[in-house]
């Protein structure tokens, strides 16, 4: 394993060295908080890759998706980082603790960034960790994260574990040459929607899958459909040092009234066809914006793509709050109306 590139090196300094605003999470009752888990690593360039999941088709919510490691806190007294370690246990077999993973390897805590307001009315808290791989050791010749550690499976809840170039989700095509050309279709598309009756940007990223970067919950790796078939080491991408970064198209998070289009329907979020006998994932929705958010803390870029400019929905969650709602049990049929957000943004701060 090649050890961390300049680039990789000055993008875990900064989420090191990044401190959030004040959270609204700890303001939230425990059945409206959550955590996921942004688990960083080195791949065979030196580059950053991200950890992620495609959810069980047996689950009640999100079936079939793509999602970071994550999910409920269990008491009050669970930090965000705790709620998201134990969550990765469960999902795709991360220890808890560093001295149960194999030697040498380490999960740093990096930081954790603003919560994000769920579909569902959850606080939800990005966790962000280094997994740091050991150095070549007689028992160990070539540390490998992905091959050492992914495919420890839960099928209970997760179909799939996958990583992706980190790098590339501030980008909007695939930054390697090689998969552009080798692998169908795209990895960018974005559209501006009404959601809470505020300009919200869905990004949807479609992330190239090979034998070598998806791990899925059967006796037997079986890769995804795709023609022909790239070799591993053409799907790390490359360093920022080495792309052409464009300035982004507008990062005012205030798009033209002409191009807000109705709230998505919810065919959107259904999937299509078996999921995991596709050539690329699709990683959407509060996924997709929490790990922009987190490579514009990293790599100190702003994307080429059009994107909401603030980070998570701190304010909105405070609002909220503030009016009475995400209290500890959803009342049947509660739903977050124009009128509820309307007197949500009248609140005081």
């Amino acid at each position: 394993m090649a050890a961390l590139s300049p680039a990789s090196k000055k993008a875990i300094a900064n989420l090191r060295a990044f401190t959030a605003q004040p959270t609204n999470y700890y303001k939230c009752p425990l059945k409206r908080r959550a955590a996921v888990l942004i688990l960083l690593f080195a791949d065979r360039r030196g580059d950053l890759r991200v950890i992620l999941t495609i959810r069980s088709s047996n689950l009640r919510n999100y079936a079939g998706q793509a999602a970071l490691p994550g999910g409920k806190a269990d008491t009050l007294q669970e930090t965000p980082f705790l709620t998201a370690r134990r969550e990765a246990f469960e999902e795709i077999g991360l220890p808890m603790s560093d001295h149960k993973l194999p030697t040498g390897y380490e999960v740093e805590h990096l930081t954790e960034l603003p919560a994000n307001l769920a579909m569902t009315e959850l606080g939800v808290r990005p966790c962000v960790a280094y997994l740091k791989t050991p150095p070549p050791s007689p028992r160990n010749k070539n540390p490998d994260a992905a091959r050492d550690l992914l495919p420890k499976l839960d099928a209970k809840e997760v179909a799939a574990v996958f990583t992706a170039p980190f790098y590339n989700f501030l980008r909007d095509k695939d930054v390697d040459p090689e998969t552009r050309r080798t692998v169908p279709g795209e990895w960018y598309k974005g559209s501006w929607h009404s959601w809470h009756e505020t300009a919200w940007r869905m990004h949807q990223f479609f992330v190239p899958v090979t034998p070598s970067t998806v791990f899925l919950a059967s006796t037997k790796p079986r890769p995804p459909r795709t023609k022909p078939e790239p070799p591993p080491e053409t799907t790390g991408g490359t360093t920022p040092s080495s792309a052409q970064p464009k300035k982004p198209a507008d990062s005012s998070g205030k798009p033209p009234q002409s191009t807000l289009q109705p709230p998505l329907p919810r065919s959107f979020y259904a999937i299509a066809g078996d999921t995991l006998q596709q050539p690329r994932y699709r990683v959407f929705g509060m996924t997709a914006r929490i790990l922009v958010d987190c490579a514009r803390v990293a790599y100190g870029e702003e994307p080429e793509y059009e994107h909401n400019s603030h980070f998570g929905d701190e304010d909105m969650i405070d609002r909220l709050l503030k009016i009475g709602r995400l209290t500890p049990v959803k009342k049947e049929g509660e739903i977050l109306t124009r009128d509820v957000m309307m007197k949500a943004a009248q609140a005081k701060m």
